[in-house]
């Protein structure tokens, strides 16, 4: 089982959640001559960066939906691996024109949002910097739902700009994660079980930031009917 570490845990810590860069063999390479490549896999047997194609193809080999990608430098890896897959396999891996946010939203702001396949299912959330577009953490995949992620998505955002002392709002699409929130209480009917108690204790760290907490973050509603995605969306609709 995956150790995560999140804001509400250590204050002093970094707001993302270590990658895990996995290799089983830390000798030399004795093809020095051969250009490393460091592999990617979004989803797969377990999540990470392999610094080989044979590492790489025990995660994904059989496993229905893996998604993985090489590339050229372990920073390049690295900043993939914390980003979604979408942005660099399949149709959205195209460049496109920057969206033009409406003129009433705070581009000086955090938006966040979550994705789940399946419900339960694989589930991840994120927070992205509107202004710039830039993804500024991101956590998952893991098992869950994605009211879950929303409201994790939420709480780890407000724990982000206490601890930088930011004082700029943040913008949730759901209404069940902003309700959550106030009330400092993950109210998901999804079972406690052997599979899902990590999840559960994340849930548990983030209520009890939550209630130990005083913040004067300003939570707005995002209106995607009025303004269309929200900034942090994962595009998978």
């Amino acid at each position: 089982m995956r150790k995560t570490t999140h804001l509400w845990d250590e204050p002093k810590n970094s707001y993302l959640c270590p990658q895990l860069i996995h290799s089983r063999n830390n000798t030399p390479n004795k093809r020095a001559m051969a250009k490393q490549k460091y592999y990617v896999v979004w989803e797969g047997v377990t999540s990470g960066i392999y610094t080989s194609w044979n590492e790489c193809q025990l995660q994904i080999k059989g496993y229905e939906g893996a998604k993985y990608k090489s590339f050229e430098s372990k920073e390049e890896a690295e900043r993939a691996y914390a980003s979604s897959p979408y942005a660099y396999i399949g149709k959205q891996a195209k460049a496109s024109a920057p969206k033009v946010l409406p003129a009433n939203i705070i581009k000086q702001s955090l938006a966040v949002d979550a994705a789940c396949s399946g419900n339960p299912g694989a589930m991840e959330y994120r927070g992205v910097y509107i202004e710039t577009g830039e993804e500024i953490f991101h956590f998952g995949p893991m098992k869950g739902t994605n009211n879950i992620g929303e409201f994790l998505a939420l709480a780890h955002g407000l724990a982000l700009l206490k601890q930088k002392e930011l004082k700029i709002p943040i913008y949730s699409d759901s209404v069940n994660a902003i309700s959550w929130v106030k009330q400092k209480k993950c109210k998901t009917k999804l079972p406690r079980t052997p599979e899902t108690e990590e999840l559960f204790q994340i849930i548990e760290r983030a209520e009890n930031w939550l209630k130990n907490n005083k913040y004067t973050t300003q939570i707005i509603k995002w209106e995607t009917k009025d303004w269309g995605e929200i900034p942090a969306d994962f595009g998978r609709k």
